[in-house]
């Protein structure tokens, strides 16, 4: 199979624009929305990646968590950044930066941790990821390095 496998410090990216009805009484991003935001990235990484859901094996979230760092205010486009942390048997940690490029920079204003498993959906149990999952996942993340944050 041609092309590259899922490394740590790969990079996927995703747009996406703030809607209105996605504000608070504050015009802030309404603090669900930051984990909606990185739920559709995600899914946007799998279906960009090949892999269907469902399916026989089907990656399930078994943690997330989100430091509020500064408030998205409407309008925006908020970019939606995955990087590969960790790479285990059946397991994949990401750290997800959300920023607002066009009015900030790489400012983050949001940082989160997830962690995806990699099950067997008729036994319910994790089973290692394939290679052939990974190179999938390969081939739509950039190659990227780990930094201090």
């Amino acid at each position: 199979m041609a092309g590259r496998k899922l490394a740590v410090g790969d990079v996927f990216e995703y747009d996406i624009p703030m809607r209105w009805s996605d504000s608070d009484a504050l015009n802030h991003l309404n603090n669900a929305m930051y984990f909606t935001f990185m739920e559709e990235a995600r899914v946007k990484l799998l279906s960009d990646a090949g892999v269907g859901l469902p399916d026989e094996q089907v990656p399930v979230l078994a943690h997330s968590s989100c430091d509020f760092i500064r408030s998205v205010t409407y309008p925006a486009t908020v970019r939606v950044q995955y990087q590969v942390l960790r790479i285990g048997r059946s397991s994949l940690e990401c750290q997800i930066k959300l920023t607002v490029p066009e009015q900030t920079g790489d400012e983050v204003y949001a940082r989160s941790r997830i962690v995806l498993v990699w099950i067997d959906w008729k036994t319910n149990q994790s089973v290692p990821w394939s290679d052939e999952v990974l190179m999938k996942f390969g081939r739509v993340c950039k190659p990227g390095m780990l930094d201090d944050a």
